[in-house]
C-alpha cells in the first residue's frame, strides 16, 4: 500500500475508526466460530442468528475496551507528545500485539470448542500447567489445524494493513482552549469506556458476565455463540467465591437432599477388590450395545468388547458424566464431588478436607493405586490422587519404556493395561485401583501396526476408540487368569463425552451421555435399569454394594437403591443441567431457561419452560436444595461425614 493511499485524520477519528475495525474483526471471528462449529448450531434460523450476532456486539465492545484500555488512554490523553511519530509507532504495535492475542484466542476456540462445548476460560491454563509436552501438543494442534494457522496469519496481515490505512494528523497548535477541549474529550471517552465495559449506562446495571449471554438465546447451549473468547478468559481470571444461600431451613434441606450417607446394611462388610476403568472420551454414542434402537436397529458402534462386557454387567439406559473435561472426572468418580461452575480441583475450595472411596477403603486395609500412562504430573492427576488418599501412583515414569510412548500423551493403552494387570497381580488383596486411559485422545492416532484395523467412522475419535476397546479386552483376558479376578468389582465409565455425530447425541443430554457399567465376574450383578446414574453416584453405589458400614460424604446416590427421587446434575458455562424423572431443566441459578421431556422429545426440540409448572417447580425445589448443600458446604469446608 503506497503512502499516497493513506488518509490523514484527527486522532479521535483515527481512534474511532480503529475500534470500529476491531468490532468488524470480532464479528468475523464470531462468523468463523459459527461456520467451524455449524453442526452444533444448525437449529438456529436466520432471525435467531441475526439476534445472536447483534447480542454479541455487546460482549465484543466490553472485551475490546478491556483489552485496549491502555491504548485508548495513550491516544486520548490531552498532551501534544502523543502526535509524535515514534509514540504513534509504539501505540500501533501495542494495538496490534494485544489484539492479535485476543483474535488468536477466538481462533483457538474454532477448533477447541467442539470438545468442551464452552468458550475457553482461565481454567485451561491450570488444566495444562503440569503437562511436560506442551510444545509437542501445540505443534500437533497446529499440524491438525494448519488451515486455521494460515487463515489467522492472513487475518492479522489484513488487520495491520487496515490499521495503517489512516494516520494521525500533525500536531495542532496547543492553546488553553485546545487543552480544555481535549481534556473534556478525554473525560468523555473514559466515560464511554466505562459504560461499554459495564454493558450499560444505568446505575443499576452490573458489569456483564458470561451468564448475560442468555439474554440473546433460547437455549443455554447457544450462549457460546454470543460470547467471545477474550471476554470469557478475562471474566474468569479471578473467579468469584461462592456466597452462602439459604433457600431452606437446615431441617427442610436435609429432608430434601442430604449428601452424608448413613448405611443401614446388616450384612457384614464384603471386602471385594475394586477396579475403576476410566476411558478417555468414551461417549455413550460409541457403544453399540447401548444404542440398539438407533438407525433402525442397525447401529453397531465402535466398541465390540465393551458391548460384550455390557451384556454381563449392570447398567442403565440413562448414564451421565458430571462434566465435559478430564479434570472434572476424577473428583466426581473417586470423591463424589462434581465440578460446578469451574473444575473443583482448580477452585479456591480444592484445599477443603475431602474424602474418597480410595481413602475409605484404604482405612479398611485396602491397598490403593492409580494408573495413568501419561508423564507423571499430567493433568494434575498425581496431586489429586495423593490428596484423595491413593498411596501408589503408576505413570509413564514407572512404566519406564519409551518404546511404547505415543509421542504425545503417554504410553499406548494396550501395553500399559497389560503392565497394570501384572502390577495389580503383585498387590495384596483387597485392593482399590483406578485406571485412566490416554489413547482415545486428540490427535486420534493408533499405533502404526494397527493402522487400518479399526473402523474409522464419521468421527476421528472412533478409530482410536476401537483400539482402546481392544486394549480393554486384552486386559480382561489377562486379568481373568489371575487369582484376584473373580473377587473384583469392576466399574467402567468415561471421563466425559466428546464430539457427536448422531442427532440423538447432539443434545444437552447427549453432550453428557457416557456408559457406566458395574461388572462383578464372581457374582450375578447383571441387568439394566432406566434409573439415572451419574459419575458422582459411582462411589456410594460401590460402597453400598460392599456393605460398607460407616457414614461417609458424597454428593451422589446409590444406583442400586429402589428409591426414585435421585437426580443428575452437571454444569457447563455456569448453567445447570438438572435431570429428574423424565425431564431435563436448564437453569442459571435464578430462573429456569428450558425444560425438555426426555422420554417423548429425545432430540430436545420443544422447550416446555413455564408450560408444566408443577414439574418445573418440583425440579427447582431439588435443584435449590443441591445448590444450598453444595455452596454452603464448600464455603464451610464440610465435605466429610465428620
Amino acid at each position: 500500500m503506497s503512502r499516497t493511499n493513506i488518509r490523514s485524520t484527527s486522532i479521535y477519528l483515527a481512534l474511532i475508526y480503529r475500534l470500529l475495525l476491531l468490532m468488524v474483526m470480532y464479528s468475523l471471528c464470531r462468523l468463523g466460530f459459527y461456520l467451524t462449529n455449524r453442526s452444533l448450531f444448525n437449529h438456529l434460523d436466520f432471525g435467531e442468528l441475526t439476534y445472536v450476532f447483534l447480542g454479541g456486539l455487546k460482549f465484543d465492545i466490553a472485551s475490546l475496551l478491556y483489552l485496549n484500555s491502555l491504548y485508548i488512554v495513550l491516544q486520548a490523553i490531552p498532551f501534544p507528545f502523543r502526535y509524535r511519530n515514534g509514540y504513534q509507532r509504539f501505540c500501533q504495535w501495542l494495538f496490534v500485539v494485544s489484539n492479535s492475542i485476543g483474535i488468536l484466542a477466538n481462533f483457538i476456540d474454532f477448533a477447541y470448542y467442539k470438545y468442551t462445548l464452552k468458550r475457553t476460560t482461565t481454567s485451561v491454563f491450570s488444566q495444562f500447567s503440569n503437562e511436560q509436552n506442551k510444545l509437542k501438543l501445540t505443534f500437533d494442534f497446529l499440524i491438525d489445524y494448519w488451515y486455521l494457522l494460515i487463515f489467522f496469519i492472513l487475518f492479522i496481515y489484513g488487520f495491520i494493513k487496515l490499521y495503517q490505512w489512516i494516520k494521525v494528523q500533525a500536531t495542532p497548535k496547543f492553546t488553553w482552549q485546545v487543552y480544555l477541549a481535549q481534556t473534556l474529550a478525554f473525560i468523555l471517552i473514559l466515560g464511554f469506556c466505562v459504560i461499554g465495559m459495564r454493558g450499560g449506562w444505568r446505575h443499576s446495571t452490573r458489569p456483564i458476565t458470561l451468564s448475560n449471554a442468555g439474554d440473546f438465546v433460547k437455549s443455554p447451549n447457544d450462549m457460546s455463540l454470543v460470547l467471545n473468547t477474550p471476554f470469557t478468559i478475562m471474566k474468569t481470571i479471578q473467579s468469584a467465591n461462592l456466597k452462602p444461600v439459604y433457600y431452606y431451613s437446615e431441617q427442610t434441606l436435609d429432608s430434601l437432599y442430604y449428601p452424608i450417607h448413613k448405611p443401614e446394611h446388616k450384612a457384614p462388610f464384603n471386602k471385594l477388590n475394586v477396579v475403576f476403568l476410566i476411558i478417555e472420551s468414551l461417549g455413550k454414542e460409541h457403544v453399540g450395545a447401548l444404542n440398539k434402537d438407533l438407525l433402525n436397529g442397525q447401529y453397531k458402534g465402535y466398541t465390540p468388547f465393551i458391548d460384550s462386557l455390557a451384556a454381563q454387567s449392570f447398567t442403565s439406559t440413562r448414564t451421565y458424566a458430571n462434566g465435559r473435561k478430564s479434570i472434572d472426572a476424577l473428583p466426581s468418580i473417586i470423591s463424589g464431588i462434581p465440578s460446578i461452575r469451574e473444575p473443583f480441583v482448580l477452585s479456591t475450595y480444592s484445599s477443603n478436607k475431602t474424602t474418597s472411596i480410595a481413602k475409605l477403603l484404604g482405612d479398611e486395609g485396602y491397598e490403593t493405586a492409580f494408573f495413568h500412562g501419561a508423564p507423571n504430573g499430567s493433568m494434575g492427576f498425581s496431586a489429586y490422587t495423593n490428596l484423595a488418599g491413593i498411596k501408589k501412583y503408576f505413570g509413564k515414569n514407572e512404566y519406564n519404556n519409551d518404546a511404547d510412548f505415543d509421542g504425545i500423551w503417554g504410553i499406548w493403552d494396550e501395553p500399559f493395561m497389560q503392565y497394570m494387570a501384572k502390577t495389580i497381580n503383585t498387590f495384596k488383596q483387597p485392593f482399590f485401583t483406578a485406571f485412566f486411559s490416554v489413547s482415545s485422545h486428540h490427535p486420534f492416532k493408533v499405533p502404526e501396526k494397527y493402522a487400518g484395523k479399526f473402523p474409522k467412522g464419521p468421527l476421528p475419535v472412533q478409530e482410536p476408540m476401537g483400539y482402546t476397546d481392544m486394549a480393554i479386552g486384552k486386559f480382561f483376558a489377562t486379568a481373568s487368569k489371575m487369582p484376584w479376578f473373580k473377587n473384583t468389582l469392576f466399574v467402567l465409565c468415561a471421563d466425559h463425552a466428546t464430539v457427536s455425530y448422531l442427532p440423538e447425541y447432539k443434545t444437552v443430554a447427549g453432550d453428557f451421555s457416557i456408559p457406566i457399567l458395574f461388572y462383578y465376574p464372581g457374582g450375578d450383578l447383571k441387568g439394566r435399569t432406566d434409573k439415572m446414574i451419574q459419575q458422582i453416584d459411582i462411589m456410594p453405589t460401590v460402597l453400598n454394594y460392599l456393605n460398607y458400614d460407616k457414614p461417609y460424604f458424597a454428593f451422589g446416590f446409590d444406583a442400586f437403591s429402589p428409591q426414585k427421587n435421585n437426580f443428575v446434575v452437571n454444569n457447563n458455562d455456569g448453567t445447570f443441567s438438572f435431570y429428574l424423572g423424565d425431564y431435563l431443566m436448564m437453569h442459571n441459578g435464578k430462573k429456569a431457561l428450558a425444560l425438555y421431556d426426555l422420554k417423548n422429545d429425545r432430540l430436545n426440540k420443544t422447550n416446555l419452560v413455564d408450560q408444566r409448572p408443577e414439574i418445573q417447580q418440583n425440579m427447582e425445589k431439588y435443584l435449590k436444595a443441591f445448590i444450598q448443600q453444595y455452596d454452603n458446604r464448600m464455603i464451610k469446608d464440610q465435605l466429610t461425614a465428620k
